[in-house]
C-alpha cells in the first residue's frame, strides 16, 4: 500500500509559482523549487514528474487564481467604470505589495515567446477569457451609462488588458506607485462616458 502524501500539493503548487514568478523558467533551480515548496528532491520530481511539468502546473495554478480575483473584483463594481477602476487599482496593489514581480503569463510570454505550442494555447485561452469578461464588463457600463458608447466593448477590453500589462511592466522596471495611479486615472477617464 503506497504511504499518503505528508504534504498539501497546493502549497507546493504556490511555492513553485511564485519561485517561477519571482525568476523565471530558465533561473529556476531544483534547489529553488525543493526551497519554495518545501520538498526535497525525490519528493518534487516524484510528485510532479519535471521541472518543465512543474511550471506548466504552476502557470495554470496562478491563472486559475487569476480568474477568480478577476471575478471577485469586477463582482464588487457599483458599475462597469467602477469595475475598470477596481481592476487597475488591484492590479497596482498587488504589485507593491508582492515584489514587483510582474505578470507571471506576460513573463512566460517574454521567456518563451512562440517555441512552446502547448503554453502559448494555454496562455491564449486565458487571454481570451479575460478579454471577453472585461468585454463584458465594457457592455454593462455602456448599459448602465458609465463607459463611453463611442468604442466597440471588443476595443474597450484590449485598452483594459494592454493597460494591466503596462502597468504590470512599469512595475517591474520599478515604476513609483503615483505614476502608476496616474496611468490607471488616465485610463479610467477615457473610459468614462461623457
Amino acid at each position: 500500500m503506497p504511504r499518503p502524501r505528508e504534504f498539501d500539493e497546493t502549497e507546493a503548487l504556490e511555492g513553485a509559482m511564485n519561485a517561477f514568478w519571482a525568476r523565471g523558467y530558465e533561473a529556476t533551480s531544483t534547489q529553488d523549487l525543493c526551497a519554495a515548496t518545501g520538498l526535497g528532491r525525490s519528493s518534487v520530481y516524484n510528485t510532479f514528474t519535471s521541472k518543465e511539468i512543474l511550471f506548466r502546473r504552476a502557470l495554470e495554478h496562478y491563472i486559475e487564481r487569476g480568474v477568480r480575483a478577476r471575478a471577485a473584483t469586477l463582482a464588487e463594481a457599483e458599475n462597469g467604470l467602477d469595475g475598470f477602476r477596481r481592476l487597475l487599482t488591484a492590479v497596482i496593489d498587488d504589485e507593491l505589495t508582492h515584489g514587483r514581480r510582474g505578470c507571471l503569463v506576460v513573463n512566460t510570454i517574454a521567456e518563451f515567446g512562440t517555441a512552446d505550442a502547448e503554453i502559448c494555447t494555454r496562455i491564449n485561452a486565458d487571454t481570451e477569457a479575460h478579454l471577453a469578461s472585461l468585454t463584458d464588463c465594457a457592455r454593462l457600463g455602456q448599459a448602465d451609462g458609465s463607459v463611453t458608447r463611442d468604442r466597440d466593448p471588443a476595443d474597450i477590453a484590449e485598452f483594459v488588458h494592454s493597460t494591466v500589462s503596462g502597468l504590470r511592466l512599469m512595475s517591474r522596471r520599478g515604476a513609483a506607485g503615483p505614476a502608476m495611479t496616474a496611468v490607471a486615472d488616465i485610463a479610467v477617464a477615457a473610459l468614462a462616458r461623457r
